[in-house]
């Protein structure tokens, strides 16, 4: 099963220390107990010192919240997970919405089952993900009940009234790679881009999506491909393995057409120019077999003709950005094998077998100018053949004259995915230089086979952050555990970090390796004098995992099951807060990055101070749902 993309939920809980059930060891420096003399004051007078103000005796730190679903299941469903939408912010500082799973289920041939859950106190909205033979389904889920119940959506291929009248190749010309030095491959000289002479014509009204469906497909494809280069999605389009050869559909030979519709775009025209509005969409096609049989296969894919279907410019207005609608669709026309005469005619029928792929042509001419030699010249700028077949980005992806590069995306990658959305198609495409892979949607549907992979949502992260001291320095990185629950009776614990030098013990998890009798550090083969992955000049080590099976009741909530620390030099226990106890660890449902060592949270969190604040004039909604996904580079760990 493929997981991608973390995605986070909100709810913090933060501990207290208490005095523990062994002897403390005698500090070797001063030869005291470590526990000795500290109260109550002198914690709230550190916390104080550290953080410029004092937490309120009622501060209650508890922000997730727990729950149940009833789901009805047909026959058809394999297994059901819960998920949550929650709005974050980006290190940018933008705002987006991101997807997690909190719990899965196997039907086991159940049509009715409850599910319990573990979410922040503020969420966009809980999720249902149906999961069968044929693909995956969502519903929102309204109270505490769900059932799969959704009506068939009505597709553009099976409503399609084929357009009258000709349709005709009335030109043709090079593409610009084959107009640019080292775009092409060895042995190809051209590349040829073909254009009919209707494309008014060939433009037909599309059955719009319900208002459920679309809100749906909004709120999933966003989250799992959010704006913004700092999501780094093209690591999500790369482990689909949807490139090179997997970039194609396959035609079955159907009395249908194949049909794109376009659904969406977002090049904020304003700011950045019309890019998508100035680019076309392109097809090609081959039999498999002549690919397999090329001695080069990126030659062959060059030298075959390309097809423009849609003329951007002619469905999206131009200053239209961010809306999802489906209104028009467009047929793809067969003209045979080989390079087409000016003037052949095409048909709407294809015959099986041939693979069909994709290509979006950007022609955006706007100029930068630049000075070379005291001499003012003008470069075009965005103008150059994006494929979703990786192999036929040889230079674009990281020729700086195009202003390509910046994606980060290199030579040979794709820019373009498949992303099955229920028993819908849809190619989401990267046209500009940001790699999020949502800048053009659109769906694909009629006579061609389905993409096999569903995309599936990461299991939620719980991490737990912990002080080992009393009077603490609020690193919160003496010990660092993180947790997943990966269906209704097992969770995953895995220890990350430790930034102590005190013995220390994880109480409460009792799974493997890990148990209540042996000792953090012995746990990685280290020392207690040695820190672990809490310095950035410090070689990673890799966490130590487990696997706990759990009841189907159990919640993160629950102080019975919580993992705690027992630190053996100073003879405490290290628990989850209460209400009025000061921060000694933290659980955030997010796969938190830790402050490195020695750095206060207060310092690489800059709104952690917002968060406890009783301030009355602070939003606490939006600082309790965001502070923690806006690190200070260079203040927390990453490996």
């Amino acid at each position: 099963m493929k997981k991608f993309v973390s995605i986070a939920v909100v709810g913090i809980i933060l501990s207290s220390c208490a005095k523990g059930f062994d002897v403390p060891e005698q500090d070797p420096n001063t030869g005291t107990k470590p526990t000795q003399g500290v109260t109550d004051e002198d914690i709230q007078a550190n916390f104080k010192k550290i953080f410029g103000a004092s937490y309120s005796t009622e501060q209650d730190w508890i922000t997730t919240k727990k729950g149940s679903v009833n789901v009805s299941a047909n026959s058809a469903v394999k297994k059901v997970a819960i998920m949550a939408l929650v709005a974050q912010t980006d290190e940018d500082g933008d705002s987006f919405n991101s997807m997690t799973i909190l719990n899965e289920t196997a039907t086991n041939g159940q049509s009715s089952l409850s599910i319990n859950y573990d979410a922040p106190g503020k969420i966009e909205g809980l999720y249902a993900a149906f999961y069968t033979d044929k693909g995956c389904y969502y519903e929102k889920i309204e109270g505490n009940s769900v059932a799969l119940s959704q009506p068939a959506q009505t597709r553009a291929v099976d409503v399609f009234q084929f357009p009258t009248g000709e349709f005709k190749i009335a030109s043709n010309e090079s593409s610009y790679a084959a107009q640019r030095e080292g775009y092409l491959v060895d042995g190809v000289t051209d590349e040829r881009l073909y254009s009919i002479d209707n494309y008014a014509g060939l433009k037909m009204d599309a059955p719009a999506y319900t208002d459920g469906y679309a809100e749906r497909l909004r709120d999933l494809i966003f989250a799992y491909f959010p704006n913004g280069r700092s999501h780094k999605n093209y690591s999500k389009v790369l482990a689909t393995g949807y490139s090179d050869d997997n970039a194609y559909r396959t035609t079955t030979g159907e009395n249908k057409p194949i049909v794109v519709c376009p659904i969406y775009k977002c090049d904020r025209a304003k700011v950045y120019g019309n890019e998508v509005y100035n680019s076309d969409l392109y097809y090609y096609y081959f039999k498999e077999a002549d690919l397999n049989a090329a001695a080069n296969k990126v030659a062959f894919l060059q030298n075959l003709p390309k097809y423009k279907l849609i003329p951007f410019n002619k469905h999206f207005g131009d200053e239209e950005d961010d809306v999802l609608e489906k209104r028009s669709a467009y047929a793809c026309l067969y003209f045979g094998d080989g390079a087409p005469e000016v003037g052949k005619q095409g048909t709407f029928q294809f015959p099986a077998g041939y693979k069909i792929g994709f290509m979006v042509r950007a022609k955006t001419d706007y100029a930068e100018e630049k000075t070379v030699n005291g001499v003012k010249e003008k470069k075009p700028r965005k103008q150059g053949e994006l494929y979703f077949d990786g192999r036929l980005n040889t230079k674009i992806n990281s020729d700086k004259n195009y202003n390509f590069e910046s994606s980060g995306l290199k030579e040979g990658q794709p820019r373009a995915t498949w992303f099955k959305m229920e028993d819908r198609i849809l190619l989401c495409w990267e046209s500009g230089t940001d790699s999020d892979y949502n800048d053009i949607l659109m769906e694909v549907e009629g006579s061609v086979t389905d993409p096999e992979t569903v995309i599936e949502f990461e299991y939620n992260t719980y991490t737990y952050c912990f002080e080992d001291r009393q009077l603490g320095d609020y690193d919160m990185n003496d010990v660092v555990i993180k947790a997943k629950r990966l269906d209704n009776t097992h969770v995953q614990y895995a220890i990350v970090a430790c930034g102590a030098n005190d013995k220390l013990f994880v109480k409460n998890i009792k799974a493997g390796v890990i148990n209540d009798n042996t000792e953090i550090h012995s746990l990685f083969g280290k020392s207690t004098s040695q820190f672990i992955n809490t310095e950035s000049s410090a070689d990673y080590i890799e966490p130590i995992v487990v696997t706990k099976e759990v009841s189907e009741s159990f919640s993160f909530l629950d102080e019975a099951t919580q993992p705690y620390l027992y630190d053996k030099t100073t003879g405490m226990e290290v628990k989850l807060s209460k209400r009025g106890e000061d921060p000694h660890g933290i659980m955030l449902p997010y796969d938190f990055k830790y402050p490195l060592e020695k750095v206060c949270i207060k310092d690489a969190y800059k709104k952690f101070n917002e968060w406890y604040n009783k301030n009355p004039n602070l939003d606490k909604t939006v600082v309790e749902t965001n502070w923690y996904t806006q690190p200070v580079n260079g203040k927390v760990y990453t490996k």
